[in-house]
């Protein structure tokens, strides 16, 4: 069994990473005391077996952190103007803009009209560009940005677009080094490469032995298809929910024997494979529509890829020991948009 720390390029020194770790719930087994040497990536990638496939679209493409600093301001609309004209020419962003003046869709201008211009620092998104890349060009919490901005489902950059920067900065080196560890709702919400105004996502497919380009953001299910079904039979070792200590559990903890196949709660599109968070080893992330995701973590083998379409009951994964775990289990969560949704709320009852 692994006895993972986690390490790289996004996480912190281990009791830091425990410390700030939302996943691993009070109670969860100790290790004995004196810590394990930290393996290396290739340790903790080679543990779990997975299908060949892209790096991760936020490794794709480096971010240089040259936001425009706008001040506050007023502009006078001439005839001709647009909204994203307006943009353009101030270099403030145009949801911004939108927002401060109680501008709704379809955001109808007219000439003489005084609009105020938000100050701040905005980033013009470019081709590529994923949310998780920018928030780590400028050391700030992408989850702060998504919030400040405003985005909304499915969370898919477009080029162009200026995102505004919190101007909050790290004080402290733990602080810093936080800004840099990925957790779900990074994925979720700051995964996806951005698109030009006209590209289309890539449309889903059945076949696990297309691997999209790192460029490409998946298209999403419409909507929720029938109900959620448990992704496998176990033991209930932790469930959703604060614990004694106050540690936040996400989702809920499943004892399974290694290698137990873990199906898809429902149908969806795979819309993460990897270990990027080490708390939860092997991951998949599944999107159903109507803002439903569902993940599941500490998997021994990762059996889809990354715009693959899935169905309910479908194997995507097989169970392991990977991760901050002492025995075998599968970590369960069920998200509506960014807030996680107790399981035992929309499971069938046992």
């Amino acid at each position: 069994m692994l006895n993972l720390r986690p390490i790289g390029k996004w996480t912190l020194p281990a009791a830091a990473a425990l410390a700030l770790a939302g996943c691993i719930p009070a109670g969860e087994p100790r290790r004995a005391a004196g810590p394990p040497p930290a393996p290396q990536s290739s340790q903790i990638d080679s543990d779990i077996r997975r299908l060949p496939a892209e790096p991760n679209a936020w490794e794709a493409r480096t971010v240089t952190a040259d936001a425009a600093v706008v001040g506050s301001t007023t502009y006078t609309v001439r005839s001709g103007d647009t909204l994203r004209g307006i943009a353009n020419r101030t270099g403030a962003g145009s949801e911004a803009i939108a927002r401060a003046n109680n501008l709704a869709a379809p955001f109808t201008i007219y000439p003489g009209q005084r609009l105020t211009i938000p100050a701040g620092r905005y980033h013009r998104v470019r081709e590529g560009e994923t949310g998780i890349a920018i928030a780590r060009a400028y050391a700030v919490d992408w989850g702060r940005m998504v919030t400040l901005n405003e985005l909304e489902e499915p969370y898919i950059l477009r080029v162009g677009q200026r995102l505004l920067i919190p101007d909050d900065r790290p004080e402290t080196l733990a602080q810093r080094a936080a800004r840099f560890e990925i957790d779900i709702d990074d994925i979720v919400t700051g995964g996806e490469p951005a698109l030009a105004r006209n590209e289309a996502p890539a449309t889903p497919t059945a076949s696990s032995a297309r691997v999209l380009p790192t460029t490409a953001a998946i298209a999403e299910p419409p909507r929720l298809t029938g109900q959620f079904q448990w992704p496998a039979q176990g033991t209930l070792l932790r469930r959703f929910g604060p614990g004694p200590s106050g540690e936040r559990n996400d989702g809920i903890k499943i004892a399974l024997p290694v290698n137990t196949p873990v199906v898809a709660a429902a149908d969806g599109v795979v819309a993460y494979v990897g270990s990027d968070i080490p708390q939860l080893g092997g991951i998949v992330i599944l999107r159903h529509g109507d803002g439903w995701t569902t993940v599941y973590g500490h998997a021994g083998q990762l059996l889809v890829q990354r715009g693959q379409s899935v169905e309910r009951g479908q194997t995507i994964a097989l169970s392991g020991d990977t991760g901050f775990v002492d025995q075998p289990q599968l970590h369960f969560e069920m998200r509506r948009s960014r807030a996680p949704v107790d399981p035992l709320e929309r499971l069938p009852e046992r």
